[in-house]
């Protein structure tokens, strides 16, 4: 599968450092609430246990997400995943996790506080551009270094970027509408937020992908909105929005996330127009899953979060006990963001559709069947 070369080569890179690297959702208005609860903001601090790898002892690590709303995935998946990788890799080490719960004031103070409280290195997610300047500025004036997360750190200060190629995300679900949308046929774009580089560059992939055909009249442009904070209400109302301009005569909707393609098959339900307009999708979230099982929702696109997470614990754990050269030495390449080339690691991210779950998603462990395959799903379920 395409992403595994990019964690192959983690992988291998990780075990010239002496270190080793094991394989890598959002929030959905109809989620079932699978895994953990999601947080309430509340910072918790855990210590890593004896995981065998280099000492940890006095090492502290801020974890710092966004929200839950916007994605459910860093409660559930990123921060248990993060913190397992720390304690392996070293055992002793505490990791500081807050989520901002959508409020950027709030994230920013978290830096504070992580900072003061004595994090060797910051690892956030920053919630929108203006929060990830002053956290930047912040963790510089502190000489504390900040790997930035998933979300790119823009026009200010970052150690290193560890994500998935987010362009890349945009452009396989434009590329997918493409294949699959008859000549003629009618889009809508229900984007995410465009305050923050990834809501940004999902959105510049999918055009990519899909102006050209716009362009020489294979398809039609008939609406485009963003979301907020990849809020799934928002996207609902957008996709209301697109439905009553367009007299309901919508093909293909580029939804930015699955917590946004929730809310465009809860608009798309009440018209009669359930599977019967083709609906993208990213993060794999279970919810997302069941409605690919369903017919409601077309595909997805799977980012292996495990990866993600263990390669930002080993820079992370790099960086914290001073090993710049060995943190860099782990890089794939570097990613402008405005301030200058950010050493990185960029994941391939890969379509999920009915005819593949079992493929990728189940076969990486990355959910399960008992998990997705439940209530109206579980008839489905290859």
């Amino acid at each position: 599968m395409k992403h595994l070369r990019s964690v192959v080569a983690l992988v291998a890179t990780t075990a010239l450092m002496g270190g080793g690297l094991a394989a890598c959702g959002s929030s959905d208005e109809n989620d079932a609430g699978t895994g953990a609860a999601a947080g309430t903001g509340a910072a918790t601090s855990t210590t890593a246990g004896d995981g065998g790898g280099q000492s940890g002892e006095g090492l502290k690590i801020a974890f710092l997400m966004p929200c839950s709303t916007c994605a459910d995935r860093f409660e559930n998946q990123d921060k248990p995943l993060f913190e397992r990788a720390v304690q392996e890799i070293a055992p002793g080490a505490e990791v500081i996790a807050n989520n901002a719960e959508g409020d950027s004031a709030r994230q920013v103070t978290q830096t504070e506080s992580a900072i003061t409280n004595g994090a060797d290195v910051i690892v956030v997610s920053p919630l929108d551009e203006a929060a990830g300047a002053a956290i930047s500025d912040k963790a510089q004036q502190a000489r504390v270094p900040v790997v930035s997360y998933d979300g790119l750190i823009t026009d200010g200060h970052a150690d290193f970027y560890v994500s998935f190629d987010n362009e890349v995300v945009g452009r396989l679900q434009g590329e997918f509408l493409a294949r699959e949308l008859r000549r003629g046929a009618t889009i809508a774009f229900v984007n995410g937020d465009q305050s923050i580089a990834p809501g940004r560059q999902f959105k510049a992939g999918a055009h990519r992908a899909l102006d050209p055909l716009i362009r020489d009249g294979t398809f039609r442009l008939g609406y485009e909105g963003d979301a907020q904070q990849f809020d799934p209400q928002k996207g609902r109302t957008l996709m209301e929005q697109a439905l009553t301009r367009l007299n309901d005569r919508v093909d293909g909707v580029i939804a930015a996330n699955d917590g946004l393609a929730g809310g465009v098959v809860n608009a798309l339900e009440p018209r009669g127009l359930t599977g019967r307009v083709l609906v993208t999708g990213q993060d794999a979230t279970d919810a997302g899953l069941q409605r690919i099982l369903l017919g409601q929702q077309t595909m997805s696109v799977y980012k292996a979060i495990k990866a993600e997470a263990e390669a930002a614990a080993r820079v992370a754990v790099a960086l914290g006990t001073g090993k710049e050269d060995e943190a860099r030495a782990l890089a794939t390449g570097t990613t402008d963001n405005g301030a200058g080339d950010v050493p990185s690691i960029l994941l391939d991210p890969v379509v999920v559709t009915k005819d593949n779950i079992v493929d990728t998603v189940f076969a990486d462990e990355f959910t399960t069947p008992e998990r997705v395959c439940t209530g109206k799903a579980a008839a489905r379920c290859p």
